[in-house]
């Protein structure tokens, strides 16, 4: 039976890559978990199925609260804050990428506590274990009980069972077993702490607020509470914040970079900056480099809101076709509209996306999308650019063809329900009944992100094995599952 506190997915998200998770960290201010429900708030883009918040105060010691769904309903009620005391705390937003999906429980939600012998921490983390189900087998013959379905959970049991003399030795100890992306703040009783995966998959940035500092996803988060960027989390990077300021070093061998490109193509908010980029900028460029590979006389240029609009914007610029907003998304929709009957199935995408009839009646039109999954959602916005009476659709994909799962943090289908993974771009095309249907190429995501020369085959600097099937990490859990990478598939 379906949680009535857990949003229910709607038909146009099905067809979406899904944010991994957001986490946010403050140690140094009042009522400082206060401040992380509003950065939580600002990640809220980066999981919406539950957010937790955990806080220390001196006279209370450690206080936590989890609930299911959105930020603003759960952790704006001063009774839910005046529980969460303390000038130290951390949280998280969560979109499952492992453990029981569709049967979401609160044992899942993070932060994840645990007591050692000298005092308490608790753990958020972003990304995905790659050896977690070897690690979790591992630790259950030695006697450990797992409380919930995540991945995440891991990380506490190989601390509890480190002989480190301190909780960030025990950290590193047992992320020196992990495999895969991970982006964790963490904190003690005095403590708050951030780390990197040595390659920096997932993102993780440091800020200043007053005498305090702040840990989170993405600088939009730190924006909000008014404090100032002052830099990224560097790849393999641990710090340890305490009154005494800043400590850094790396515990893991170098190796490097390979940030994932797709948050600079989606899953960012586009007010953040990445890598001393402007989220936005980038996507406008990727417009640019678009229009550049991928000309088509037209009348309009039309984004599929709301995360196609910069690229629109950056394709109109390049080619001189107007720019305009065909369609309208009803932005009071959220994710919690109605329980989902088969009619309000049928009507799918019509909840969420209305179209212009007034700007679209004629006109040849381009639709600018972020990417291509399913197909499915693609197929229904054509159906309803047509019955609004255009002429012709060319569709333009803000990404190269997604062939490929994500095991770093991102909710994919399988391989075989990705329409990439089993058709041309032609095949595509046909099967969507568009007039056009080109993507970016991966050189021209590389350029549009700032290397000039495009992808270097012998070293790249990003994660991008969504599209080229090259994985950073090798997979082991999914390979252990009979997932085929794809040397052995060619």
């Amino acid at each position: 039976m379906a949680d009535l506190h857990m949003p229910p997915a709607h038909p146009f998200d099905d067809d979406k890559l899904r944010e991994e998770c957001g986490i946010f960290g403050v140690i140094g201010v009042q009522d400082a978990s206060t401040f992380v429900a509003l950065g939580l708030h600002a990640l809220q883009h980066r999981g919406q199925e539950a957010g937790g918040i955990v806080s220390h105060a001196p006279e209370t010691g450690f206080n936590q609260a989890r609930r299911f769904g959105y930020v603003r309903d759960n952790f704006t009620s001063q009774k839910i804050m005046e529980t969460l005391p303390g000038p130290i705390s951390i949280g998280h937003v969560r979109y499952s990428t492992s453990g029981s999906k569709g049967q979401t429980a609160i044992r899942d939600v993070q932060p994840f506590f645990g007591e050692f012998s000298m005092g308490g921490a608790a753990i958020a983390h972003n990304g995905n274990i790659t050896n977690a189900n070897a690690l979790r087998r591992e630790l259950i013959e030695r006697g450990s009980i797992f409380q919930s379905s995540s991945d995440s959970e891991c990380i506490i049991h190989l601390m509890a069972r480190s002989m480190g003399r301190s909780i960030p030795d025990r950290m590193e100890e047992a992320l020196r077993k992990v495999e895969g992306a991970f982006s964790v703040v963490a904190m003690t009783r005095t403590k708050l702490i951030g780390v990197r995966d040595p390659l920096g998959v997932r993102p993780l940035v440091l800020g200043k607020i007053g005498d305090g500092w702040a840990l989170s996803s993405e600088t939009c988060a730190l924006d909000i509470i008014g404090a100032e960027f002052v830099r990224e989390i560097r790849p393999g990077e641990m710090v340890v914040i305490n009154g005494n300021g800043v400590q850094s070093h790396f515990p893991f061998r170098p190796q490097p970079s390979r940030f994932c490109i797709f948050e600079h193509v989606y899953f960012s908010r586009p007010d953040s900056i990445l890598g001393g980029r402007s989220v936005y900028e980038t996507r406008e460029n990727i417009g640019r480099e678009l229009a550049k590979e991928s000309p088509v006389d037209a009348d309009l240029v039309c984004p599929v809101p709301d995360s196609g609009t910069p690229a629109a914007i950056g394709y109109s610029l390049q080619s001189g076709i107007p720019y305009a907003m065909g369609i309208i998304r009803n932005q009071y929709m959220g994710r919690t509209f109605i329980e989902p009957t088969e009619q309000i199935r049928n009507m799918g995408v019509r909840l969420k996306l209305n179209v212009n009839r007034a700007l679209i009646k004629d006109k040849r039109v381009i639709l600018v999308d972020d990417s291509v999954v399913r197909g499915t959602t693609s197929r229904k916005i054509k159906e309803m650019i047509l019955d609004a009476g255009a002429k012709e659709v060319h569709f333009r994909i803000a990404s190269p063809p997604t062939a490929w799962p994500c095991f770093y943090g991102v909710d994919t289908p399988q391989r075989e329900k990705l329409l990439a993974a089993t058709m041309s771009e032609e095949e595509m095309r046909a099967h969507l009944e568009v007039d056009s249907l080109k993507f970016i190429s991966l050189d021209g995501l590389y350029r549009a992100v700032g290397e000039t020369q495009g992808r270097s085959k012998d070293c790249p600097q990003y994660c991008d094995a969504c599209f080229s099937g090259e994985y950073p990490v090798k997979p082991a859990d999914m390979v252990e599952q009979g997932f085929v990478m794809k040397a052995a598939a060619e």
